[in-house]
């Protein structure tokens, strides 16, 4: 297991265009990871937990903030192979009064074909934030504006 370059930790800031320590509302960040491994009909059955902790700014609040966390299993090698990803929008309450709170979240649907002993060697499970694609996703829910008729 591993935490992708660059997906260990997100920031969010009341103004995007002012990243100032100030205007910092969240620190989110990975802790622990385990995973735990069955073979099962063929398959490898992989589970996966991660925790997590939000720390709050100097412009955050109580409230419910959605925390981007993206499961992947890769095959690594000269061309990396994709085998399974998985972005959860993860629901964290923080109440009146904490500076900070802990999270953990189980991924349990991850199952890909038994592979060769040499395979698995290469496989690398990854966990870390993903808040493009949060927002990619979603954009791509959104209904698309109908148009006026012309004419």
């Amino acid at each position: 297991m591993d935490v992708r370059r660059g997906a260990g930790t997100i920031t969010i800031n009341t103004n995007t265009r002012d990243p100032s320590a100030m205007q910092l509302r969240y620190q989110i960040s990975v802790g622990q990871m385990a995973r735990e491994c069955a073979s099962a009909a063929g398959n490898l059955n992989i589970k996966v937990g991660m925790q997590g902790r939000i720390v709050l700014g100097p412009a955050g609040g109580p409230g419910t903030i959605e925390v981007p966390v993206r499961y992947a299993l890769v095959e690594e090698g000269p061309q990396p192979k994709t085998l399974y990803s998985k972005l959860y929008r993860v629901p964290v309450s923080i109440a009146e009064g904490q500076p900070s709170v802990s999270f953990t979240h189980i991924e349990e649907e991850m199952s890909v074909p038994m592979p060769t002993p040499a395979a698995f060697d290469r496989y690398v499970i990854y966990v870390g934030f993903d808040p493009l694609g949060s927002a990619q996703e979603r954009q791509q829910k959104r209904p698309a504006k109908k148009r006026a008729p012309q004419g």
